[in-house]
């Protein structure tokens, strides 16, 4: 795996500095002691409140930097990445954020962090602090463990530990709160992928058909492979898991994290997916789907549940300063509005009959579908190789309505086909010809006889599209035709046609569509001009003689 790094041993404090000179916010600031001490922290904190204290390896970016602010932590400190901070670090935090009010720890299950912030603790205590730790243990993928790992449910307790202690509740009060969160959170995660961490030799360990659920955020091996599967399917048994901790009739926050590198796409589909499955009778608020706890570039999720109760919900709901986190929202419905007639247009024309009409637009698509293969190899050369199934696509679609289209009305058919065109086809491509029929169209409707009327189309489609003749696209093929047809006729439209779509062969480089985007000579017949020619020539093919 590639990563964007320096130097392995500066890529921590790097990205910390980046993120507070980023962060827009005068709030913010860092302690002194690079590289031993990384902490950032509160410029603007009041210590006759409780500070509340987090922290862990680099690597789980937001966390817990990113969660520093108004509302949430006071402090975040941080180790290498997936390593815990050292003690000292966390004593100098400490230090920095605690008053007579005292200071929250919060820690996730790991070894390393509890005995590190532990020792700090005490050493903190000796020194005349009042300190409270808790430990959060959320992840319910190894059941029988008896020291579970802390994962992303830990956000819940910096939220709701960081509002107790914004408005003013004592130590004792926000360490009782922050434990008995701690101990109604439950979290699974899922991967396609382990992590890679920069400057060292990745190995990825899955298949290709393959993921694991139940891995760790410092991409330990999950408790079990898992058969690459539908999302649906794959959130399934995720639900059914997580459902069998939860406690019948009481309701709960559900946040939905990504662990580092599923695109935004992906991640609502698998909200969508949490939303339908039987586990949300019981979510009542989301936060997410989110980056809030990654493991560096894993392709996998996590889903998190804490039960609610009034002061936790009260918590979750209150706004923050941090920018990284996510506000929790209530689970709504889709809304569906209806959507409004077309103004200004009719109902749609009845189906006509037209015997002249169909066969010409039957021999048109029937070309264009048999060129599919041919389309697509072309458009591979130059493109992503779907020219083909995209133009197949379009005449489909018209061929599948031939008996709705209103035939003996010029005009509305080639309205009509236009529509179908800019529904069904797709891409740019569909588009454009959308275009081209509709203003046809509405100019046949003016009066234009049907070759000045399609040439009112091509200027259209030209206006919105942008591209000319010799830009190596369908238009070398479809204007001169066009032009041909409107002076001579039909057999010198054809011809026109197929000398426009040759001689994008010799064209040094493409000006618009996809192709321009390859930057070098190309020595092939652009698709989209290949199929006009193709289907003018279908058209001199059905009204030869016999």
């Amino acid at each position: 795996m590639k990563h964007f790094f320096n130097r392995k041993d500066s890529i921590v404090t790097e990205a910390l500095d980046g993120f507070l000179a980023t962060a827009g916010s005068g709030t913010l600031a860092r302690l002194d002691g690079y590289p031993e001490i990384k902490v950032v922290l509160r410029a603007d904190w009041d210590k006759a409140k409780v500070s509340v204290v987090s922290g862990g390896g680099a690597g789980h970016e937001p966390s817990h930097a990113g969660f520093v602010g108004a509302g949430m932590l006071t402090a975040a400190v941080s180790g290498e990445i997936f390593a815990s901070p050292s003690v000292e670090a966390v004593l100098a935090a400490i230090r920095a954020t605690t008053g007579p009010a005292g200071c929250l720890l919060i820690v996730k299950n790991y070894t390393g962090d509890r005995l590190n912030f532990g020792l700090a603790a005490e050493k903190a205590r000796a020194e005349g602090f009042a300190v409270e730790m808790v430990i959060v243990g959320d992840d319910i993928a190894l059941p029988d463990i008896a020291q579970p790992r802390g994962v992303a449910g830990t956000l819940f307790v910096h939220k709701i530990a960081g509002h107790l202690a914004e408005t003013g509740h004592d130590l004792a009060s926000v360490a009782a709160s922050a434990r008995g969160a701690a101990k109604d959170i439950v979290s699974l995660g899922i991967s396609l992928s382990s992590c890679s961490i920069p400057g060292q030799t990745h190995e990825d360990r899955f298949g290709a058909d393959d993921g694991e659920l139940g891995l760790g955020i410092h991409g330990e091996p999950g408790v079990e492979r898992i058969t690459l599967q539908s999302a649906g399917a794959l959130v399934a048994i995720m639900a059914d898991r997580l459902a069998a901790r939860l406690d019948a009739g009481s309701r709960y926050a559900l946040l939905i994290n990504n662990l580092g590198s599923v695109p935004p796409l992906e991640m609502s589909l698998i909200a969508n997916a949490v939303l339908a499955s039987p586990l949300a009778k019981a979510v009542t608020l989301t936060i997410g789907p989110g980056h809030l706890m990654t493991a560096l570039n894993m392709n996998g999720f996590s889903l998190s549940l804490i039960r609610l109760e009034a002061e936790r919900e009260a918590a979750l709901l209150a706004p923050v300063g941090p920018h990284a986190w996510l506000p929790a929202r209530p689970v709504r419905q889709s809304v569906v509005v209806t959507a409004a007639k077309p103004a200004g247009r009719d109902t749609a024309k009845a189906a006509s009959r037209d015997a002249g009409a169909e066969r010409l637009i039957t021999a048109i698509c029937l070309k264009l579908i048999s060129l599919e293969e041919a389309l697509n190899d072309l458009d591979a050369k130059a493109g992503d190789g779907d020219t083909g199934s995209t133009v197949a696509t379009g005449a489909r679609s018209v061929l599948d309505r031939i008996d709705t289209l209103p035939l003996a009305d010029k005009a509305a058919t080639l309205a009509t086909i236009g529509d179908t065109l800019g529904t069904s086809m797709g891409g740019s491509s569909g588009v454009l010809l959308s275009i081209f029929f509709t203003a046809a169209a509405q100019s046949l409707n003016g009066g234009a006889p049907l070759s000045k009327a399609l040439l009112s189309g091509l200027d259209r489609m030209t206006f919105y599209g942008g591209a000319k003749v010799g830009d190596r696209t369908m238009v070398d093929a479809l204007e001169p035709a066009l032009k041909a047809l409107d002076a001579n006729g039909l057999e010198a439209a054809a011809s026109a046609a197929r000398r426009g779509a040759e001689a994008t062969a010799a064209m040094q480089k493409a000006k618009a569509g996809r192709s321009a985007y390859i930057g070098r000579r190309l020595d092939i017949a652009d698709p989209g001009a290949f199929a006009v020619a193709e289907a003018f020539a279908a058209m001199v093919a059905m009204f030869a003689p016999a």
